[in-house]
């Protein structure tokens, strides 16, 4: 979903550099010198929105270092206006674009990958632009550590269902399922994004899955 343009954010960003990543930092490999601890590998939340979920685990696990990445500098300015005020140890912004991900992190960087309420682009001739596209996961698989998972959770029937013929196809294993997660045992320790608590308090059933490449790169069968 588009934000609307905020006019503050520029500002609020050159104020604290020290939380705001760019595209352009040249932090591929290196991103552990953005943490006060190392804590590796890092976990990644491509679409990070308003930032109620990337906050709200950084919050529950002290223990990892996390990234929103955001390619809408409206709504990663809405995250940094929260984390001005938490000053989160092991929270960093990034402004950059999801599909270039292989560019921006070394392989084996990210522990694990959330994709959260990502745009469906339910018309065909838009396949390409969904995140669980074969192109979008072959980058995934080259910054994912050994174990890593991508961890994806979305209300659209469609997409989820699109996501595990897509990386079922891919070679992907399977690692978690959930046709209604709100009801599955991970309830209780599912931190929520903005989306979902709007869409399960209309009664919207949520999807999700944990997946890993079966094959890391470099290594064969």
């Amino acid at each position: 979903m588009r934000l609307r343009n905020k006019p503050w954010v520029p500002e609020l960003m050159a104020a604290h550099p020290e939380l705001v990543v760019s595209a352009q930092s040249g932090l591929k490999g290196h991103w552990a010198q953005r943490f006060t601890q190392p804590q590796l590998p890092i976990q990644l939340e491509i679409g990070s929105g308003k930032g109620q979920f990337i906050i709200g685990m950084a919050q529950a696990h002290p223990e990892l270092n996390f990234i929103a990445m955001e390619i809408q500098a409206s709504a990663l300015g809405m995250i940094l206006q929260k984390q001005v005020t938490l000053q989160l140890p092991n929270l960093q912004l990034f402004l950059g674009d999801g599909a270039a991900v292989t560019e921006y992190f070394a392989p084996q960087e990210i522990g694990n990958l959330y994709l959260n309420f990502s745009d469906p682009w339910p018309k065909t001739k838009h396949a390409k632009r969904r995140l669980t596209y074969p192109s979008f996961l072959a980058q995934y698989q080259q910054i994912l550590a050994p174990a890593g998972q991508l961890r994806f959770k979305t209300d659209n029937q469609g997409l989820f269902e699109y996501s595990l013929i897509s990386l079922n196809a891919s070679a992907w294993q399977f690692d978690f399922i959930s046709l209604d997660l709100h009801r599955s045992e991970r309830a209780a320790s599912n931190v929520q994004t903005e989306y979902e608590q709007k869409f399960a308090a209309k009664g919207q059933v949520i999807y999700a899955l944990d997946a890993q490449p079966q094959t890391m790169p470099g290594t064969s069968e």
